[in-house]
């Protein structure tokens, strides 16, 4: 899928934040806090059509696993088209992460990474999603997040006492880069 595609999805689905792909610059800069020289689960809030997901499926270990949580339909069909063993495709809510990953049976998650338009949520639902995500990861696990403002670091900071940011600005809009865990943030 192209800009033309997001495009589309952006006019008929409002939870659909972007009207582009996230950049490759973007990328990149999100996976320089991925450790990806072992197994490890990671979680994907709104993935779309899965510009990260692909780049982590060509860097991910044989016994790594990905769990791709995204409610726009065709998203959702996109990233299964991925066809990959590592990668679980759920055409639901973040709000439903916990019963999510207990399906896979994880205990925890290494990453979560999100994309989700905070900023379009309602208080408590931002809130609930960021305490599932800070209850499910590993104690070395960190929460990603690319966001198009810098209103989401107060809110991390209720959850994570490590919370840092990163600027993106290869990126068409510009994107604040959230690293939030709960030890200190080290590369």
């Amino acid at each position: 899928m192209g800009t033309l595609s997001y495009i589309k999805n952006f006019i008929k689905d409002r939870q659909v934040a972007s009207i582009t792909p996230t950049s490759r610059f973007t990328i990149g800069r999100v996976c320089e806090h991925i450790n990806f020289e072992k197994d490890i689960r990671i979680v994907e809030f709104g993935p779309a059509d899965g510009v990260f997901t692909k780049v982590f499926l060509k860097k991910l270990s044989p016994g790594s696993e990905i769990i791709a949580i995204e409610t726009n339909r065709n998203f959702a069909e996109a990233l299964r088209d991925l066809r990959d063993d590592r990668l679980t495709v759920v055409n639901k809510s973040a709000e439903q992460v916990r019963e999510i990953v207990q399906s896979k049976n994880w205990e925890k998650a290494d990453y979560i990474i999100s994309g989700i338009p905070f900023s379009f949520l309602k208080k408590d639902v931002k809130n609930r999603i960021l305490k599932e995500s800070a209850d499910l990861l590993t104690e070395e696990g960190r929460f990603l997040g690319y966001q198009t403002s810098s209103h989401l670091k107060p809110y991390l900071a209720e959850y994570f006492p490590s919370v840092d940011t990163e600027m993106e600005y290869l990126n068409i809009p510009p994107m604040c880069i959230y690293i939030a865990g709960r030890q200190q943030i080290t590369k």
